[in-house]
């Protein structure tokens, strides 16, 4: 396929995760070219993205399409593509929580949002789910200050602090109208607060649940069997065949160590996250609070505070969470959900992707001349 020669972009990291961020009327309006052209321009399919601007994992190798939204409720319309490193895959199936936190500040820099003089909020649409978001962050003298003292685990230094919050979503907050279910001769709790994830206590798969996500990954025989308890979990939640998609998530609880209110490793779906994507978290979350859960007798909730600490590998992620457990025959639902991360804009300019002339004949990561000295 041919594409634009060259595309206005922004480099941005949003919360935990590092992504490109287009305006949709930068991009082919047809689906198939947009994703050819996110493809050589993050430098996929290759294990190392060396030809692109990916970062050789998943958490890097995101993009984030805003526009105007024809919705006069909401501001901006945000569309998440996860772009596969190895494979020559664009998926729109799932949400990304951290992404998100760029979103509204890159609406203000490209002239989407009028900002505000000393803070904005901009109401945000998440087209992969159709659910609503609002984030708000400084903007004195109406731009976007990206300093500040707000701290996230997984990230180093401080930056402004972006607060986002979620309006209760349309969705059932269980797929599966189930508290829990047997998935593969495993009992787990199948949620959604704007994340499919599948909670799964890490002894039921043999495994604590404190381990690196590194060693985790090596584990073939927990690996094989994340996969039946994934792909039994996502029919029973209604996403169909999930073999070739990132959603759902699967999330493994163990007590907290650090007076959170648990400790997770989660697998997207394969890869073992360093720390947990926000909507992962919020799913996590909520799961804690349903009485009858698999979280029960792991879990540590806290009885008299919205705010749950949510326990990974490289820290903790805070998350402001009320569950209504649902009565006289109506669902349990997620009153409210918040969350503060940060973003910080880290290149603006113009990106070239590579040449869309076939590859094929070319070996994933190989080398046309001689071995590197």
């Amino acid at each position: 396929m041919t594409g634009p020669a060259e595309v206005r972009c922004m480099l941005m990291r949003g919360g935990t995760s590092r992504g490109a961020y287009f305006l949709a009327d930068d991009l082919p309006a047809d689906t198939a070219a947009r994703d050819d052209l996110l493809l050589r321009v993050m430098g996929s399919p290759d294990p190392r993205q060396i030809d692109g601007i990916g970062g050789a994992h998943p958490l890097t190798s995101k993009v984030a399409v805003v526009s105007v939204s024809d919705d006069p409720e909401v501001d901006v319309d945000y569309l998440f593509l996860q772009v596969a490193v190895d494979r020559p895959e664009v998926s729109d199936r799932q949400n990304c929580g951290n992404l998100l936190a760029g979103v509204g500040p890159f609406a203000v820099e490209r002239g989407l949002v009028a900002p505000g003089d000393g803070e904005t909020s901009v109401r945000i649409r998440m087209l992969n789910t159709g659910e609503p978001a609002v984030a708000t962050f400084p903007t004195p003298g109406g731009r976007v200050d990206y300093t500040g003292d707000a701290e996230i685990s997984g990230v180093p230094g401080s930056a402004a602090p972006v607060g986002i919050r979620f309006p209760q979503g349309s969705r059932p907050l269980l797929p599966t109208g189930n508290v829990r279910d047997t998935v593969a001769g495993t009992s787990v709790t199948c949620v959604d607060n704007g994340m499919p994830t599948v909670l799964i206590p890490a002894s039921a798969v043999q495994v604590t649940g404190y381990e690196e996500p590194e060693d985790l990954e090596k584990d073939r025989a927990l690996a094989g069997r994340l996969r039946e308890i994934r792909l039994t979990a996502g029919r029973l939640m209604g996403l169909g065949d999930v073999d070739s998609t990132t959603v759902p998530k699967l999330s493994l609880l163990a007590p907290p160590r650090h007076g959170g209110a648990v400790t997770t490793r989660t697998f997207i779906p394969v890869r073992c996250h360093t720390s947990i994507g926000v909507l992962g978290a919020a799913s996590v979350a909520a799961g804690l609070r349903l009485p009858g859960g698999v979280g029960e007798g792991i879990a540590r909730p806290p009885a008299r505070s919205d705010r749950m600490r949510i326990e990974h590998p490289t820290g903790f992620l805070d998350i402001d969470t009320r569950v209504d457990p649902g009565s006289d025959g109506s669902p349990p639902a997620a009153r409210r959900t918040a969350v503060v991360r940060t973003a910080r804009k880290l290149f603006d300019g113009t990106v070239f992707p590579r040449s869309a002339a076939p590859a094929a004949a070319r070996p994933l990561g190989g080398n046309d001349g001689p071995a590197p000295r």
